[in-house]
């Protein structure tokens, strides 16, 4: 692994740990030339997915773009970087398990909408605005109609 500062070839494992429920490895380094501190990840390689969008578009599935979503939902809540690295890596896990190479963008908003809501309200309203496109407060009462209704079984 080359390090990102000096382009140095050797570069030394101190930690190593893993995450997402075993589906891969944190790894911290350290450059042998120039002392700096670098995280990598190390995961299976799996075949690759196409996301199937609204418009009838294919697009490969991004765990990344999946994630970085989140991570603007989650903005300003106690929801943390693992708790969100979990939730991705279960749809994942979940999508990959289903044996089809192609899947739609609604079902992988389903599932995440899903996952969010038991995770962080606010987050989860937050996700649902853009991903149901809201256009109006109407949009929000209802989702938040929905929310009361399933807190109250």
């Amino acid at each position: 692994m080359r390090c990102s500062q000096c382009q140095q070839a050797d570069t030394k494992v101190i930690e190593s740990r893993d995450v997402a429920d075993g589906e891969a490895v944190r790894r911290r380094r350290v450059c042998t030339n120039c002392q700096y501190r670098f995280t990598t990840y190390e995961r299976v390689e799996r075949p690759q997915l196409a996301v199937i969008k609204n418009n009838g578009t294919r697009e490969l599935f991004s765990r990344e773009k999946l994630l970085a979503g989140l991570y603007r939902a989650c903005e300003k809540t106690p929801v943390t970087s693992l708790q969100l690295d979990k939730l991705v890596a279960d749809i994942e896990h979940e999508l990959y398990a289903c044996g089809d190479p192609e899947v739609s963008s609604q079902k992988i908003g389903s599932m995440v909408m899903e996952r969010l809501a038991q995770l962080n309200e606010v987050a989860y309203v937050r996700f649902a605005s853009v991903y149901r496109r809201f256009t109006n407060i109407a949009g929000f009462e209802k989702e938040l109609s929905h929310i009361r209704q399933r807190n109250k079984i």
